[in-house]
């Protein structure tokens, strides 16, 4: 089952699970504005939140989840939960529950969730956007990675989506379908022929309760190139760029029995990093080319995150200053004539030599 909150999180939900989605949020009327099986309504302590959802209000949201705690929290153990990082529902809701997560004793295997966050385009999004995601990286985020009970975290950025100019509803698309490939490795190792290597259902489980960023992508292989200029090709844009790989998993299928072997030049490229990959090789005809489902297993602190976010947002600010002062201050040219300005200076120097023989005649006086 797949969880929204907010807007958007409760889009993608959505989309990923038709059938048996679960959104919340603080404001009836966005929740009229998507399809989903089970619709949740935290309530919000101010009429603006009821009817105009959190806006981009942390405050709100944390709030709110006071009413749906106890069935949330339940909810959203082994599942898969979407939220934004700078809007105020999902922000404020999702900032509560990693802290109650953060704060529990240990989390079996099964119960820990997945969690998809939605990063904000700098250079086009909000400044309020930027510093929501910020304190929410900087806070929830760091609490729950570093207590180690979450699952995989997976950091969508919207920075395709702008520089793209691609619609949100086709967005969402193609953010839920790179996922859905990933998460589609168990099926087609149980359904199609196995060629090597293994990973059923439960392998596949146990990697995703790991507490890393999980960088994912699927493209066609071709064994006559390196693989790591190949993989360097197809990086998903729809997420961030991934660190140094910790663990790894990924899934070629092949056109016929002779491509298996190919594997061998992906063992070699994560061996190199002292890397042990899970993995699988499957015979799939219907393919003309061999296809590589991977996923990469990193760790990067939440601060280094909200270093690169705090410098491209110091950027935007000094660039925002400077179209202001540009727009706004205007100084008057001003040309200096140089034998003015000396018949000035003279003046003045005789001015102040009368004032000076004045007070000196007065002194004499007293």
């Amino acid at each position: 089952m797949a969880i929204g909150i907010g807007g958007a999180g409760g889009k993608l939900a959505s989309l990923m699970d038709p059938d048996g989605a679960t959104i919340i949020n603080v404001s009836k009327s966005e929740l009229d504005k998507t399809e989903a099986k089970n619709k949740i309504m935290a309530v919000a302590h101010s009429t603006r939140g009821q009817f105009q959802g959190a806006g981009k209000n942390p405050d709100v949201g944390k709030s709110a989840y006071i009413s749906i705690s106890d069935e949330v929290y339940e909810l959203i153990k082994g599942q898969v939960v979407f939220t934004s990082t700078g809007g105020g529902t999902g922000n404020g809701i999702s900032s509560v529950i990693l802290e109650r997560v953060a704060e529990q004793d240990e989390v079996s295997l099964n119960d820990k969730t997945v969690f998809g966050f939605v990063l904000p385009y700098v250079e086009r999004e909000s400044s309020e956007y930027v510093e929501n995601t910020i304190s929410f990286l900087k806070g929830p985020v760091s609490k729950a990675i570093d207590s180690g009970n979450t699952g995989n975290i997976m950091l969508f950025s919207n920075k395709l989506k702008f520089e793209g100019r691609i619609a949100e509803h086709d967005y969402n698309t193609m953010t839920v379908t790179s996922l859905n490939n990933f998460l589609d490795i168990p099926r087609k190792s149980d359904e199609m022929e196995l060629l090597d290597g293994h990973i059923d259902r439960e392998d596949f489980r146990v990697y995703l309760s790991k507490p890393y960023f999980n960088h994912f992508s699927q493209f066609e292989y071709t064994p006559d190139r390196p693989f790591k200029e190949l993989l360097s090709e197809n990086i998903n844009s729809l997420l961030l760029p991934p660190e140094q790989p910790i663990e790894a998993m990924f899934l070629l299928e092949v056109p016929n029995r002779e491509m298996a072997p190919y594997f061998y030049n992906l063992l070699d490229y994560f061996s190199d990093d002292d890397v042990k990959p899970a993995y699988g090789v499957v015979l799939n005809p219907e393919l003309k080319e061999p296809l590589l489902s991977i996923s990469l297993l990193y760790s990067r602190k939440p601060k280094e995150l909200v270093e690169d976010f705090s410098q491209m947002a110091e950027k935007m600010t000094k660039k925002k200053l400077k179209k202001t002062i540009n727009q706004f201050v205007k100084l008057e040219e001003r040309r200096l004539n140089v034998e003015d300005e000396v018949r000035k200076i003279e003046k003045e120097q005789e001015s102040t030599d009368g004032v000076l023989d004045v007070l000196s005649r007065l002194k004499k006086l007293r």
